[in-house]
């Protein structure tokens, strides 16, 4: 079978360009209204996307500028908790998948384990974890801290909750559970393993009150495209999504990442990356671009300039002429990389602080395609046949006009050129994106022994 697009959908219940909630069709009195994200998961899913995606933070998000009024994207203010709505989501779902954020540096391993399990046990197979260490001042506030913990100390932690993780995922076998009525034996004791962890970071001893999820792990999915991000990826990621604004930095992340999975015993192809990509598209370039224009007037410049400060590393732009050119900031694309490429794309166009903020307005640094169907697909297509993408994780700028815009017109574009599904492969999100469903590590162990 030849190679396919994988589509990820990222959908905030008010979309995901600064203006959206303001569009004539959006209803963002509705982002705690389950009907509309229901609405909104079956569209997905009509489009035969592999997962619906939300980002996620355990504190208030007002875009670097506290107790401002005019924030676009509902879920960083309040929003649901991820796995919660998705849970209420698989059950008026058959076959998208879904994922959601959760933080290794504030959440107790055992109990984000037990809830990712359930989840994919609800959803029959349909869970996955975006992997996050927080970079958010506010979360620490939120959990006792003075401050956060620096960026390297959250990644080695990281690096130690995953396989944490894994262990407690793998606490039952398979087959663990016998139901014998006639022998009154319920599970076989010989088939529940106790973790006993005692690491660096973490400890933890029993194992999980949660049989072992159906698709073996939840899978996991990573974000960060720093340098421990991308060796966080190459260790654990099955999924990853990433920005990027150019087909060469794109190639360069794909082959830099994919190149870091031999070393931990992988193949390339247990890596999927999917770069983040907004779509403005029409049946003519015109009508595109018209779209583009329609949100770019509802964005409110203290609402751009909040956002530029959060996406450069808090950096207070109100004091600027916003016509004048973007001035000169100082990052470390090492530590984070967003800041970095914020300024990059600055530079690289010559933007005055008013147009970066119109232009990252719906794309926080993502790659951004404003054009006819044709023209969007040529461009997604050049992307996936030249090392630069397995698919993409999509943003439609508004919902629900863009992610309509995208299933209606773009998808039975792909299709027209063999580049993706007409029905879902599978049950699970694992079988979707044509991931292995993992072996169970203490059983592998076992066998190991056996061997040797």
């Amino acid at each position: 079978m030849s190679r396919k697009i994988r589509l990820g959908a990222f959908l905030p219940a008010t979309g995901q360009h600064l203006g959206a909630w303001r569009h004539p069709e959006a209803s963002p009195e509705r982002h705690l209204d389950i009907d509309y994200l229901i609405e909104i998961a079956q569209t997905a899913e009509r489009g035969l996307f592999d997962a619906y995606f939300l980002a996620d933070s355990p504190a208030i998000n007002f875009g670097g500028s506290a107790g401002v009024d005019h924030v676009g994207v509902s879920s960083k203010v309040a929003g649901f908790e991820p796995v919660t709505l998705f849970s209420a989501l698989s059950a008026v779902t058959k076959h998208i998948g879904f994922i959601a954020t959760a933080s290794t540096t504030y959440e107790e391993p055992y109990l984000l384990a037990r809830k990712f399990a359930s989840l994919d046990h609800i959803s029959k197979g349909r869970a996955g974890w975006n992997v996050v260490t927080t970079a958010s001042e506010a979360a620490a506030y939120n959990f006792g801290y003075e401050q956060q913990i620096p960026h390297t100390e959250r990644y080695d932690r990281a690096q130690e909750y995953v396989d944490l993780i894994q262990k407690l995922w793998d606490s039952w076998e398979d087959d663990a559970f016998v139901y014998n009525k006639e022998t009154g034996q319920f599970y076989d004791p010989a088939k529940l393993h106790q973790p006993n962890h005692k690491g660096k970071y973490y400890a933890v001893k029993g194992a999980l009150n949660v049989s072992r999820p159906p698709q073996g792990y939840p899978v996991i999915v990573q974000a960060g495209s720093s340098e421990p991000g991308r060796e966080l990826a190459g260790r654990y990621a099955e999924v990853i999504f990433t920005a990027h604004q150019e087909l060469a930095s794109a190639q360069e992340f794909y082959r830099d990442v994919k190149s870091r999975l031999a070393k931990y015993g992988r193949t390339p192809d247990q890596l999927l990356i999917l770069p983040g990509v907004s779509i403005f598209v029409g049946k003519t370039e015109a009508e595109a671009q018209a779209k583009y224009q329609q949100l770019t007037q509802l964005i409110r410049p203290e609402a751009g300039l909040a956002l530029l400060s959060g996406l450069a590393g808090g950096i207070d732009f109100s004091g600027y002429d916003l016509d004048a050119p973007f001035p000169e900031i100082e990052t470390d694309a090492t530590v984070r990389s967003r800041p970095a490429l914020i300024a990059d794309i600055a530079k690289k166009n010559n933007f005055t602080i008013r147009q970066l903020y119109e232009w990252v307005a719906g794309v926080r640094g993502h790659w951004q395609i404003i054009g006819s169907v044709e023209q969007v697909v040529d461009q997604l297509q050049e992307w996936f046949e030249n090392e630069a993408a397995d698919g993409f994780n999509i943003l439609p700028p508004s919902t629900p006009a863009g992610l309509n815009d995208f299933v209606d017109l773009v998808v039975p574009e792909l299709q027209r050129r063999g580049l993706f599904r007409t029905e879902y492969e599978g049950n699970t999100l694992r079988e979707n994106l044509g991931l292995a469903r993992p072996e169970n590590q203490y059983v592998l162990q076992q066998q190991q022994t056996k061997v040797s």
